[in-house]
């Protein structure tokens, strides 16, 4: 799943190099790429200003986190023969070039059992170790999602690969104008075989996204290995697209706006963007739960640990820069805030302020096995048929 295809257009945050301290030591060094959009840049400043040692911090925005999993491999490569470098060996400062250029790095969830298998990451420390201080915050569902072994799955004995800092969902967006003419507006994944919305609604063109809300409306969890023992499910996939007008992982929006279509399956970090401009626009987080996703900071392989990146870590899970993080970026936090309803903006809200009950129901996109990933490539595929 490339979600998003993982654009956002929120405030960009500049290449910054902040000095500070003087004196003749070389000071510690940060370097972060992150996903552009994903940490606003005020906080650069402050955690700068909360540290007692000289330091350089380097924060460098990336459009996708594709291309960030592609760095991260990049850096793995093994490095040319001395004929391969051929001049490029008399060039200064081009030793090296593959070593890891961060100590951390963006990554969604969905890539961190590649990432993991690959031998792309080290972990960030043993589950019993306290190097992040701020670990105990987290709720357990965070925790189970990024101990794993070394095979990339899920293993409460295994270790702590990634640090959750934002959280977003699958959702529905829909055209309210339109869906008020019907009398009704959507509140779960049902909805969207109701009489009236054929070839009005668009989907995302990702098998497990798709499978997956048929799954929870049946019941069943996203994560389901054995579909081809689902009940019901190819007929409910069949029905379903009749209701579609297209698949798109990237341009729904825009013919929801126009009226093209009527409703929409999309990621919260596109939705969230355009639902304050829109008024005409509304979206839910289906009541029978959904797909959740989250980015994490992972530490690239070979890159000696230092401290200043534990603290940056612990410094993204403080509840009131978390609250920042959350609010300014237009996502959820993985850890507990005091953010009201106030700090909202009105159409954020049914997005932004989670709901519990849902939140338990709701699941992230799990590792599954090569064969079953073929399953259900070949179920949506026949679907689109």
């Amino acid at each position: 799943m490339d979600r998003r295809s993982f654009l956002l257009s929120t405030s960009t945050l500049v290449l910054s190099q902040l000095l500070f301290g003087c004196g003749g030591n070389k000071p510690t060094q940060l370097k972060v790429q992150l996903l552009k959009g994903s940490i606003p840049s005020q906080l650069v400043n402050q955690f700068r200003n909360g540290l007692q040692q000289q330091a350089q911090l380097k924060f460098a925005p990336v459009e996708q986190i594709q291309d960030l999993f592609q760095q991260l491999q990049n850096w793995q490569q093994k490095p040319k023969s001395i004929d391969e470098q051929g001049w490029s060996r008399f060039i200064p400062f081009r030793q090296g070039q593959k070593t890891a250029d961060a100590d951390l790095v963006t990554l969604g969830d969905y890539w961190l059992k590649a990432a993991i298998e690959q031998k792309l990451i080290q972990p960030l420390q043993e589950v019993q170790g306290n190097q992040l201080k701020q670990w105990s915050v987290l709720d357990e569902k965070w925790k189970k999602l990024v101990t794993r072994n070394d095979q990339g799955n899920l293993d409460t004995q295994g270790k702590v690969w990634g640090a959750p800092y934002r959280w977003g969902s699958t959702v529905i967006v829909y055209n309210r104008d339109k869906l008020e003419e019907l009398g009704w507006i959507p509140k779960d994944w049902s909805d969207l075989w109701r009489d009236g919305m054929q070839q009005r609604i668009s989907l995302l063109n990702q098998p497990r996204e798709v499978i997956g809300l048929v799954l929870k409306k049946l019941g069943r969890s996203y994560n389901t290995e054995n579909i081809d023992q689902v009940p019901d499910l190819e007929k409910e996939l069949q029905t379903l697209n009749q209701q579609v007008k297209f698949y798109s992982s990237n341009n729904y929006i825009e013919p929801l706006i126009m009226g093209d279509t009527w409703l929409a399956v999309g990621w919260s970090s596109d939705v969230l963007q355009v639902l304050g401009r829109y008024p005409q626009l509304g979206a839910v987080i289906p009541q029978s739960g959904t797909a959740i996703w989250a980015d994490l900071w992972v530490r690239p392989a070979g890159i000696t640990k230092n401290t200043l990146s534990d603290q940056w870590i612990d410094f993204c899970w403080q509840p009131s820069i978390a609250k920042q993080i959350s609010v300014l970026t237009k996502s959820n936090s993985p850890i507990s805030t005091n953010i009201t309803a106030s700090d909202i903006q009105e159409p954020l809200r049914s997005l932004l302020q989670s709901d519990r009950q849902v939140f338990d129901k709701s699941e992230f996109l799990l590792p599954l096995s090569p064969s079953i990933i073929k399953q259900y490539e070949s179920l949506f595929a026949k679907m689109k048929v």
